[in-house]
């Protein structure tokens, strides 16, 4: 296995370990994880929900050989939940067998409030990472959380080091390679951004997506996989509510495999439709439109036609 330096000597060396690691990706998106890491810059990666970005971190963290710290954003997430809490359970303990021993409150409080008695999450584990290498710190999904948080999180980013009253400046001594994600359900502020290199993730055209399958599944007869590839792309093709991403083309292959398809049909097609497409009224819609076509769905199952040939 390369060492991360020899991995990261050149983009065509880390194109090889990301493929290596099942990861098919371009110039692009490896350029730019290439200059994060040796700009030592957050790699903020945008893009539909299923195209990739989170499997970016998963990916780094192996081929760097070290931790992948995550922090799954959500509705509500504190300072508390994402970098530190005091337990307080063990405190209380502490403070009551102190007091037997007739201990001063303020050596009781110098006691307590030290690091013995804090809670890392995961902001403040990658801050304080111990390990000889620096880990992967995922922010993922930044934008389910609030704009208040996004503000908190831009003084880390900046840093690096947070300020806890009880016990002072804590600064990384490894700095972590931080990888963020957003589906893009809201605008990130723009001064967080700035602090970041910027990626959007899209969906694969037709000849990546084989090569991913190619990857990921291997052994995959070519028939299905063609049609499974064009299938996939006509339906990215409709204003559904939530279009199928990378993962949905996966999760409906593994599908596939585990019922010993070998090519799609109509019955095959209806009764995995839950793998592609995960709104009701997104089924509706493709029963009531794509699918209500016989000439459509003639063209999607035909097993050796190009994308190019099936919408001449």
């Amino acid at each position: 296995m390369k060492d991360s330096e020899e991995v990261f000597s050149s983009i065509e060396t880390l194109l090889e370990a990301l493929e290596a690691n099942q990861y098919i990706t371009d110039n692009s998106l490896a350029t730019v994880i290439y200059l994060a890491y040796h700009m030592k810059r957050p790699l903020f990666l945008e893009g539909e929900p299923g195209v990739g970005k989170t499997e970016v971190a998963l990916v780094l963290s192996r081929i760097l050989g070290t931790r992948l710290i995550r922090l799954q954003c959500y509705e509500g997430l504190d300072a508390a939940s994402a970098l530190y809490e005091w337990n307080y359970p063990k405190q209380l303990l502490r403070i009551r067998m102190e007091e037997q021993c007739r201990k001063h409150p303020d050596e009781i409080g110098q006691v307590i409030y030290t690091e013995p008695y804090l809670i890392k999450r995961p902001l403040l584990e990658a801050i304080q990472s111990s390990e000889e290498k620096s880990p992967v710190l995922l922010i993922d999904e930044l934008d389910r959380a609030d704009e208040e948080f996004e503000a908190f999180l831009l003084e880390i980013l900046s840093d690096f080091q947070i300020s806890i009253p009880e016990i002072g400046t804590l600064k990384a001594t490894h700095r972590p390679m931080v990888v963020l994600t957003s589906n893009r359900t809201r605008e990130v502020h723009e001064a967080l951004k700035r602090r970041c290199l910027y990626h959007w993730i899209d969906y694969p055209d037709p000849e990546k997506e084989m090569r991913i399958l190619r990857a990921r599944v291997p052994g995959i007869q070519e028939t299905l996989a063609a049609q499974v590839v064009r299938f996939i792309e006509r339906l990215r093709g409709e204003d559904f509510f939530k279009r199928p991403g990378i993962s949905e083309t996966l999760d409906w292959v593994e599908a596939l495999v585990k019922l010993n398809r070998y090519h799609l049909d109509p019955p095959t097609v209806e009764q995995t439709l839950g793998c592609l497409l995960k709104y009701r009224e997104d089924i509706q819609r493709f029963r009531l439109g794509i699918w209500a076509d016989p000439l459509e769905q003639a063209r999607l199952l035909q097993p050796n036609l190009t994308s190019g040939q099936a919408e001449g």
